[in-house]
């Protein structure tokens, strides 16, 4: 049996407003491996992005928890790291246990640590005990605030208190310039630093977590498909497994309705050939239609708050923040990074998020804290030549619109026919919370805002 000293636990942290488990992938540590702080343990992934778990404290990896392809929810444990620094040791005279009972859709310890290690209670608790337990619930408290490795880094070195920094970032997360003014902050008023009260650390408290929704089960188990000559099975990849386990989920949480309209995209033509060779030459990237169409859904979302809002158990949740959803197409799947704030940008600082966002989607760049937040999220499937699409919804969200292909076509325009841009929108909403005709006032809005676009606006 592996014995295993006793450590600190590492756990699933929270990748997202709505990610409640993890599916591990590949460890880039094992077991009696030393890591550093801030090192990267494992990459997991979700249905909206892969990321690095970095080890919170420095030490020896004594256990770890789950192989490749393991679910675990937010919160389970995932290794077990000893900060004495010693590797685990084998006994090979015991009979090894590598298997545990578990819950469907846990993961399964592949080197089982005791309970009484893993949880030790306060009495039995030594003063080595208790620094570490400290060390760990600083940690968590890290976490909770959602700082990046390099802002708790910087915290640390300059003995800040995290939770007293009100965040800049999306969420109220604390962000590196956040770190920096309050470092530069404290190095102009020297004197109410140089000897901070120790105040006695505050208990954890935590947050109510709500019942989970019962889940309908399906009526009946799909049948296995039968294969003939010929055929190639292929294993799915993690994130094509994650995104088909969301669509179901999104689709047996909201019932979609979808509505179309059809745009004149002249006006937008027009400001957008009058820019385009200005913006290349100082963007270095091509000026598209798509950030001219957030601009105008961001201006419809503020004028129509239940689409920019969630469904919650008969309650509405309308959203302060305007955060747009930005679907990418990747080679292997989806992903879905946030402009944040996006009503606050001009056409030019919305396109350049885009670009950076969908560049870095593109090399698999993108940070956890870009991929969750978003309140409403754009499609834009015409880029490829679609005319029409029924989107799914990105849960809990109510509303993803989707932008299709720019036809010219032939139209009529003051009972004269005419040859004009033409551009279909699809909207699908959360049954639940707007019916049609609050879906089609905000895609009429939408529509206005677009065919109204002044011709001589500036982009910058």
């Amino acid at each position: 049996m592996s014995s295993t000293k006793q450590g600190t636990t590492i756990t699933m942290p929270k990748l997202g407003e709505s990610v409640t488990e993890g599916t591990l992938g590949a460890w880039l540590k094992q077991v009696g491996d030393t890591v550093e702080k801030y090192e990267p343990l494992v990459e997991v992934v979700t249905d909206k992005v892969t990321a690095e778990i970095p080890a919170p404290i420095s030490g020896t990896i004594v256990a770890i928890v789950g192989d490749e392809g393991a679910t675990i929810p937010v919160g389970g444990t995932i290794c077990v790291i000893d900060e004495g620094g010693e590797a685990a040791t084998t006994d090979t005279s015991a009979p090894t246990q590598t298997a545990v009972d578990t819950e469907p859709g846990v993961a399964t310890l592949t080197e089982r640590v005791p309970p009484d290690q893993l949880a030790p209670s306060v009495s039995a608790m030594s003063s080595g005990d208790l620094t570490h337990a400290r060390a760990n619930r600083d940690e968590r408290e890290m976490l909770r605030i959602r700082s990046s490795p390099i802002v708790r880094r910087l915290a640390e070195e300059h003995e800040i208190d995290l939770s007293t920094i009100g965040g800049a970032g999306l969420g109220g997360r604390v962000t590196k310039a956040d770190i920096l003014a309050e470092i530069e902050r404290r190095r102009q008023q020297p004197a109410a630093y140089a000897a901070p009260p120790v105040a006695p650390l505050p208990p954890l408290v935590q947050p109510p977590v709500a019942p989970p929704v019962p889940f309908a089960a399906p009526q009946f188990a799909a049948p296995q498909v039968e294969l003939w000559p010929g055929d190639e099975v292929v294993d799915a990849s993690i994130m094509r497994r994650q995104i088909a386990e969301h669509m179901v989920r999104s689709v047996q949480t909201a019932p979609h309705v979808t509505v179309w309209m059809e745009v004149d995209m002249t006006n937008v033509m027009a400001v957008r050939n009058r820019h385009k060779d200005e913006f290349a030459r100082r963007e270095g990237f091509g000026l598209t239609y798509f950030p001219f169409l957030v601009r105008v859904v961001t201006n419809a979302l503020r004028e129509h708050p239940n689409v920019n809002a969630v469904w919650d158990n008969g309650r509405i949740i309308r959203r302060k923040a305007v955060n747009i959803g930005v679907a990418v197409a990747l080679e292997e799947g989806l992903i879905v990074p946030v402009i944040a704030n996006a009503d606050e940008k001009n056409v030019v600082g919305i396109a350049r998020a885009v670009h950076d966002l969908a560049e870095r989607a593109r090399t698999n760049r993108l940070s956890a804290d870009e991929v969750h937040g978003g309140t409403f999220t754009l499609n834009n499937p015409g880029t490829l030549g679609s005319l029409f699409s029924t989107p799914i919804i990105v849960q809990p969200q109510s509303a993803i619109l989707s932008m299709e292909a720019i036809v010219k076509r032939v139209v009529v325009v003051d009972d004269a026919i005419a040859i004009r841009p033409m551009m279909n929108l699809s909207l699908s909403i959360d049954h639940r919370l707007l019916d049609g005709l609050a879906a089609t006032r905000f895609l009429a809005t939408v529509k206005r805002g677009l065919e109204t676009y002044p011709t001589d606006a500036s982009i910058y």
